[in-house]
């Protein structure tokens, strides 16, 4: 995995017309960068919010999630990059925001995003680089450019943001699980988000009727035959592994409600102006 530095995002940036910003339908907030869209903002560039992996949730949530990034401003589409889904309405969006012509797209996302898997849906079959692109600093020698419509270009570059979302997110996208010293902390993390927003996530994963995050990782284990040589014991690391494995790829299903995150936000609103009442 390489993860692109802000001085090699904000030189892609300056060199397109549209930034696609690739967000997880299961999170969307969380997997949102800040920092990348105040860039684009800040160098005048247009934004397109694409909310991947939507055939992980209801299709009415990737619904409200849409409405709620469009209320806040920002042209937003969902789509299931894996399954093949939604490219057509992407390609669409893409020609909506695009003000002249020729234009170029750069895609930009946090890490298991499906960035990639996006990147070639718009490429295509029968797409070919049409020019390298030299002087990316400390990024990539040379960032190919691809034709992937009349008059529209996209550039591909390696690498993928830097993560910025919460400390969950920051460590099960920052690294891949096998580069983890500590794999046990993030899944137990991670175990305890999904059976607060799926209570039958792990039964359907795994088939274990558990509620205790550390035991759910012994029973894996066990179920497994992952065990210490040494003593015998479970091998719960390698099942810590297992679990943000199977996130990642969707075994392990659960997602955040639109609903908690309007709350929130309702929320801090009126926190905001009680304070400014006082």
């Amino acid at each position: 995995m390489i993860l692109a530095s802000w001085r090699s995002l904000a030189w892609i940036v300056r060199r397109v017309d549209v930034v696609l910003e690739v967000v997880d339908a299961r999170d969307p907030v969380s997997t949102r960068s800040l920092r990348l869209e105040r860039m684009v903002q800040s160098l005048g560039k247009r934004l397109l919010i694409v909310i991947n992996k939507a055939d992980l949730v209801p299709r009415g949530v990737a619904e409200k999630w849409k409405r709620i990034l469009e209320d806040q401003g920002y042209r937003t589409v969902y789509m299931a990059a894996r399954d093949h889904k939604g490219t057509r309405v992407l390609r669409r969006a893409i020609r909506d925001v695009v003000e002249t012509y020729p234009a170029i797209v750069a895609v930009a996302g946090f890490p298991k995003t499906g960035k990639s898997t996006i990147i070639n849906a718009l490429k295509g079959r029968h797409s070919a680089s049409t020019s390298p692109i030299p002087g990316s600093p400390g990024y990539t020698t040379h960032a190919q450019l691809y034709r992937i419509g009349e008059n529209l270009y996209m550039l591909d570059t390696p690498g993928v943001i830097p993560v910025e979302g919460g400390p969950l997110e920051a460590i099960i996208r920052g690294r891949p699980p096998e580069q983890l010293e500590d794999p046990v902390r993030p899944a137990v993390m991670l175990l305890e988000r999904a059976l607060r927003y799926n209570p039958l996530a792990v039964k359907e994963a795994y088939g274990i009727d558990e509620k205790d995050p550390y035991r759910i990782l012994e029973l894996i284990a066990l179920k497994r035959g992952w065990r210490y040589k040494s003593d015998g014991e479970p091998l719960i690391e390698e099942a810590a592994r297992t679990v943000i494995r199977d996130y990642h790829t969707g075994k392990l299903l659960f997602y955040v409600p639109p609903e908690e995150y309007m709350a929130r936000k309702s929320s801090y609103k009126l926190h905001a102006a009680q304070r400014g009442l006082k």
